[in-house]
């Protein structure tokens, strides 16, 4: 909230009711003009709407707020009105001091009409058909309480001060009552929320129409002195401290207010009301006898017997209402903010004007460590990561969606701030969290997206769930902003994976085969398994055109199992058509996401029994990324060694390139990038790194496998470096298993153009 400076507009406000105070308490020691004290009523209402309209027109303010505070102006100008009409009837003497005309209340009456109509549109006042009716019957309440305190004192001494106008009293008990329901309805809602309204405002409201209200309390005490009334008393004051609301609303315009705790209050103005209307029942039945007083004594009695028993039911029931309201807004198990509280969340301080981060939290492995230390540990750690996320950056709203998946919501101006708010909360995450006993250390994939009010809660999280998907496909731990071009991406993958759904169920995809040879003979000693996908209308697809979409989706696991299962099938086939030396082993690929499926290794166990294969006819290659942040992927890894299946390092150099990784990941094979294969005959940084991989790999006892071999000179080149096998297009082109079979049994160069 801006600091506080007194406005010109203030300073001229008190002011006035300075003056106007002063001129009455003139008017209590000598007559005075009764005129003058009529002055300062039209410029006090002026003031009071200049305030109004300057809390409507403030810079940020939400748009129900600044039409709430233009019907407190149109209020404020009916008041104005009933103020000079009952100024011109004492001038003219049709009405004596005290008095109000039945026209001069019926304006009145319709300016406290406004003023309720704009509190019942608050948006954060909303409520159900049944809050309304409630509502309405504890007005209802209010006014029949003070309308019967009024006209008890009013009548029992009106023929003094009234001059026998009873039409007069009448319309003093309905101001009184309109204004006392005003109160009522202002600090209720201030209670029960008030939406894009400052509360403290509202609260403010409320002391300057019981400051009004006093005007008609005043009636009798002024009738000895008839050139004073309370209208140009009290009004200076009121509309002074409608000003000071009115400006606390411009200089809060631009806060956020917190999301407000829902609580159902008991009605303790009603009760109040009912307890001050038997006080004054039995007051009045002492001095009429021992009969009606035992008869108002009983009366009283029941009523508060009653009250006492529909109390504590409705403690009882308050106490459940706010039990399932809580329940209905947060998760069960974190005590967070669930998604439902989340987008509402969002919405309101879209509403007010705002521009706000929406960042998704996605804990990496977290199904591993479910799965290898029990739901008790992975659900003590869905609580620790829920207190992390709370404690790292303060004035953040978060929310945990389901899952691993959790959401952030701060004040953000652009991408790089909100990126540098959630690198803090990504390396928050990495120090230790306790887990029922367990110091685990987890990375998170995280989402972000910026917006500001022409965007909506849902297009956000949309957004930034985009965002946290591309995060994920760049490997574990990683941080992305939303960009638009990932809705192009998206939706053509989104596409993408729906027919490749349809075609790993109707039999499109396709095996391919690509040999792997002894550098100095070109003799095969094993092949490669590389997928394709022959559509029905666009032919024959590449890999890289729909792996991404298959990683994105889940589609991978399926597709990668069902590879798997095609190349053991074949593999057994050459086995017993061409001898076991013919080839020696077949390699498949397998993605982080299947390394990172639990079971992976004791599905591989199973897949090459049902093929009658030895585990080192089979050797899986993997990425250094699937296996650089370790976890559950290369521990499935050390399982999948274990079985005796050997292990590839697919795409050497171009990954994380971390040597220590070397020594933790159970690896019998380098292949080495084509990259690097590309420019081996010149000289010059490329073919330095290829004699350097060469070198660990001898080092390490390991086979180096130099990728993408294009030409006889790259073939020699590798060979003077120490190179013993090769794959590439100079021995041949992925073919299927068919082709591959004959050119195997014709003793040709396999696959050679």
């Amino acid at each position: 909230m801006a600091p506080w400076r007194p406005t010109r507009l203030l300073i001229a406000a008190s002011v006035l009711a300075l003056l106007a105070e002063g001129w009455f308490a003139v008017g209590l020691v000598r007559p005075t003009p009764a005129a003058v004290s009529w002055i300062a009523v039209p410029c006090a209402v002026g003031f009071g709407i200049a305030g109004c309209l300057r809390a409507a027109a403030a810079p940020g303010i939400a748009p129900g707020a600044a039409r709430f505070w233009r019907h407190v102006a149109l209020a404020m100008a009916f008041i104005g009105l009933g103020a000079l009409s009952n100024g011109v009837d004492m001038m003219r003497g049709i009405a004596r001091t005290g008095h109000v005309g039945s026209l001069t209340a019926g304006i009145y009456v319709g300016g406290l009409v406004v003023l309720l109509w704009a509190m019942f549109r608050i948006p954060g006042a909303q409520r159900t058909r049944g809050e309304w009716l409630r509502f309405g019957l504890d007005c209802g309440t209010v006014l029949v309480t003070v309308a019967t305190f009024a006209w008890h004192f009013l009548l029992s001494d009106w023929q003094t001060w009234s001059g026998g106008n009873v039409t007069g009293v009448r319309a003093v008990v309905a101001l009184l009552g309109c204004v006392a329901v005003c109160v009522f309805a202002f600090v209720k809602i201030a209670f029960t929320g008030t939406g894009p309204l400052d509360r403290r405002a509202l609260y403010l409201l409320a002391s300057a129409g019981a400051v009004g209200g006093l005007g008609g309390a005043l009636a009798p005490l002024l009738g000895p002195r008839p050139y004073l009334n309370g209208t140009p008393i009290l009004l200076p004051i009121t509309c002074l401290v409608l000003t000071i609301a009115a400006d606390r609303q411009r200089r809060a315009a631009r806060v956020v207010p917190p999301t407000p705790r829902q609580r159902e209050r008991p009605g303790f103005v009603s009760y109040a009301a009912v307890s001050a209307t038997c006080v004054l029942l039995l007051t009045d039945a002492w001095t009429h006898g021992a009969d009606i007083l035992g008869v108002a004594i009983g009366a009283v009695v029941q009523v508060l017997l009653v009250a006492a028993r529909q109390v504590t039911a409705l403690r009882d029931n308050a106490g459940l209402v706010r039990s399932l309201a809580w329940q209905a807004g947060h998760d069960s198990l974190t005590s967070l903010a669930n998604r439902r509280l989340l987008t509402q969340h969002i919405a309101d301080v879209l509403g007010l004007g705002e521009r706000v981060a929406v960042a998704l939290v996605d804990i990496d492995d977290f199904k591993a460590i479910n799965d290898d230390l029990g739901h008790t540990t992975g659900d003590a750690l869905l609580r620790a990561a829920a207190a992390r996320l709370d404690e790292l950056h303060r004035g953040t709203f978060v929310a945990r969606l389901g899952g691993d998946e959790y959401a952030l919501v701060f004040p953000a101006d652009g991408e790089a701030g909100a990126l540098r708010v959630v690198g803090a909360v990504a390396a928050g995450l990495r120090r230790p969290l306790d887990a029922a006993g367990h110091a685990l250390v987890v990375e998170a994939s995280i989402g972000v997206a910026v917006g500001g009010p022409d965007a909506t809660a849902d297009e956000l999280l949309r957004r930034a769930d985009v965002a946290m998907y591309a995060a994920k496909v760049q490997g574990k731990g990683r941080q992305v902003a939303y960009d638009p071009a990932m809705d192009q991406r998206g939706a053509e993958q989104a596409r993408v994976a729906a027919e490749l759904r349809t075609a790993l169920d109707q039999g499109q995809l396709r095996v391919f085969y690509q040999p792997i040879v002894r550098l100095d003979d070109g003799g095969p000693v094993g092949v490669e398994a590389l997928v394709r996908w022959e559509h029905p209308e666009r032919g024959m697809i590449r890999p890289d055109l729909f792996i991404p979409a298959a990683e994105r989706t889940g589609l991978i696991v399926p597709v990668g199992q069902w590879v798997l299962t095609e190349a053991l099938r074949q593999a057994a086939r050459w086995r017993r058509e061409l001898g076991p030396e013919a080839l020696r082993y077949v390699s498949v690929n397998v993605s982080p996401r299947q390394l990172r499926e639990t079971g992976f290794a004791a599905t591989l166990h199973d897949e090459l029994r049902a093929a009658r294969l030895p585990p080192d006819c089979l050797m899986v290659e993997v990425t250094e990324t699937a296996v650089f942040d370790g976890g559950s992927a290369l521990d499935e890894l050390h399982a999948v060694k274990a079985l005796g299946v050997q292990v590839a390092l697919d795409d050497f150099g171009t990954g994380h390139s971390s040597l220590g990784l070397l020594r933790t990941c159970p690896v019998d094979v380098l292949k080495v990038d084509k990259s690097f294969v590309d420019n081996v005959t010149d000289a010059g940084e490329r073919s330095v790194i290829a004699e350097a991989l060469i070198g660990i790999a001898d080092g390490l006892r390991l086979r180096a496998v130099a990728e993408g071999v294009e030409t006889e000179e790259q073939a020699a080149a590798l060979r003077r470096l120490g190179y013993q096998y090769a794959q590439g297009y100079h021995y041949g082109r992925p073919v299927p298993a068919a082709e591959l079979t004959t050119l195997r049994r014709a003793a040709q160069p396999v696959g050679r153009p």
